[in-house]
């Protein structure tokens, strides 16, 4: 007879209880595949728990596979493959430092591991226990059907909010001109999968926004680089590549580049504009952390009035990434076109998620968030601006008021071999060569101003840049004037 030992005084529900015994004596090979679990009523009175409980666990192990359920005979152990060895993941082949690596390597490792070339906020400095407020308020409320489709277009009254929010920032857009998608990728995506096919070409910054990159080489597009300066595009190198080119689309960033941290000027994007309306190319404009920013920043969408930009918008980076909620609004004709687009694409959008970003904007507290976000980017950045001074690194540009630092490393020609290196010692870099459109080498790291000041990373650096000081010693073998041993520079970090 099967016998476990469960505790009603213990806070851990006697289900979880249940589960829990369970599995083990799975994983234990206690129970092995094709054995017959007690029925549920002879389980329930051996053990003093209700056959509800029972129901819900076995219930339970069958949606985590180590159990089966066979209409009219009960339930059996399942055959479960051979758990994977940990540390034992590695193919043997040498990955790429490329959009694939930096992704993959975002999204793993253990909570030791130092995200310094993330893209995402720190779990702290986002609202946590707003999410949690709204999804309690969401839950009580009728017209919510979490069980139920969403509409093709997405949550009408979340368009409605969003109409209210293009408008601050000077971008006047009906709800009928916006589209909801599962975060700025798919928006992004939408838009590949209509304007582009095979052998097209499009402009992007370079450097630029990395996954963009890797979305855009799997529709076999040609990628043109617009070089990337502390106002914007080089509007004389865009001109030059127009006069060879017809792209049909140019992805940019106006507010806060990722990963430059840069904003565009008014006049570097009349000039843009000007040329896309020659050349007659649409313009995508992706603003995913432009609500930091405010209302000030200069935008293409707000100048063109969505005439030829296409405004892609996201709350990944304020509100959870786990809600991935995102818009898109451009021209009332297109965006007839792109929603068609969507529906045949994944049908609808996930409503249920697009009511609790509606909530959490229109409770009053989001405009809180984003102030408090404001100054912990700000101190961020002051911290790590110091740090990294000390070690000779000055980021270029300047940087605006974003969440990255571009800093590139002196006597480095290629970080993509120290961001290999600096894995590991379980410290994540991104490196320069993964936002170059072509991922030419950099000498250029991107670092997140949460990161910049961690020791860890400090003491990485150092040892990375007394290594490049002494390939380029002198004649004489002494390390070169321009720069001293960096480590030096390291005392008093812990």
């Amino acid at each position: 007879m099967l016998r476990i030992t469960l505790s009603p005084d213990s806070p851990t529900p006697l289900t979880d209880q249940i589960v829990a015994a369970l599995c083990a004596r799975v994983d234990d090979r206690v129970l092995r595949p094709g054995m017959r679990l007690p029925p549920i009523r002879q389980f329930s009175a051996d053990h003093g728990v209700s056959r509800f409980t029972v129901v819900e666990a076995y219930d339970r192990l069958v949606a985590l596979g180590y159990v089966q359920s066979r209409r009219g005979s009960g339930f059996y152990v399942a055959g479960r493959p051979a758990p994977a060895r940990t540390g034992e993941t590695d193919t043997g082949v040498e990955r790429a430092i490329d959009a694939a690596w930096l992704m993959r390597e975002m999204a793993s490792g253990g909570p030791e591991r130092l995200l310094a070339g993330t893209g995402n906020m720190p779990v702290a400095w986002l609202d946590e226990a707003g999410v949690r407020r709204a999804l309690r308020s969401l839950a009580r409320r009728p017209d919510v059907r979490p069980a139920s489709y969403g509409t093709a277009q997405g949550y009408a009254p979340l368009r409605a909010q969003l109409q209210i929010q293009l408008a601050g920032h000077g971008i006047r857009a009906t709800p009928e001109q916006i589209v909801l998608t599962y975060g700025a990728h798919q928006a992004l995506d939408i838009l590949c999968k209509y304007f582009l096919k095979p052998g097209d070409c499009v402009l992007v910054d370079d450097p630029g926004y990395w996954n963009l990159f890797g979305n855009l080489r799997l529709y076999g597009v040609a990628l043109l680089g617009v070089p990337r300066t502390p106002e914007g595009p080089d509007t004389a190198a865009l001109e030059a590549l127009l006069a060879h080119h017809k792209p049909r689309l140019f992805f940019t960033q106006s507010v806060f580049h990722n990963p430059t941290s840069g904003c565009l000027s008014p006049a570097c994007a009349f000039r843009v504009l000007q040329l896309a309306a020659r050349h007659d190319f649409m313009i995508v404009e992706d603003d995913i952390v432009g609500d930091i920013a405010g209302p000030a920043a200069t935008r293409l969408a707000s100048l063109d009035q969505l005439e030829r930009v296409i405004f892609v918008g996201s709350f990944s980076k304020t509100l959870s990434g786990n809600l991935r909620v995102g818009f898109l609004a451009c021209r009332p004709d297109l965006a007839r076109l792109l929603t068609d687009v969507k529906i045949v694409s994944m049908m609808s959008s996930a409503e249920f998620s697009e009511q609790l970003v509606h909530q959490m904007l229109t409770d009053g507290h989001y405009r809180k968030l984003l102030e408090r976000l404001r100054d912990r980017i700000a101190d961020a950045t002051g911290r790590s601006l110091r740090q990294l001074e000390r070690l000779g690194l000055h980021p270029d540009p300047e940087p605006a008021g974003g969440t990255f630092l571009w800093v590139p490393l002196p006597g480095v020609e290629d970080t993509a071999e120290l961001a290999r290196v600096a894995l590991q010692d379980d410290i994540l870099l991104a490196p320069g060569s993964v936002f170059r459109p072509q991922n030419q080498p950099s000498p250029y790291l991107r670092v997140h101003v949460a990161h910049g000041d961690d020791p860890r990373l400090l003491r990485f650096l150092a040892r990375a840049l007394d290594d490049a000081h002494k390939k380029r010693a002198s004649p004489e073998g002494r390390p070169g004037e321009a720069l001293t041993n960096a480590a030096d520079r390291l005392s008093g970090i812990p």
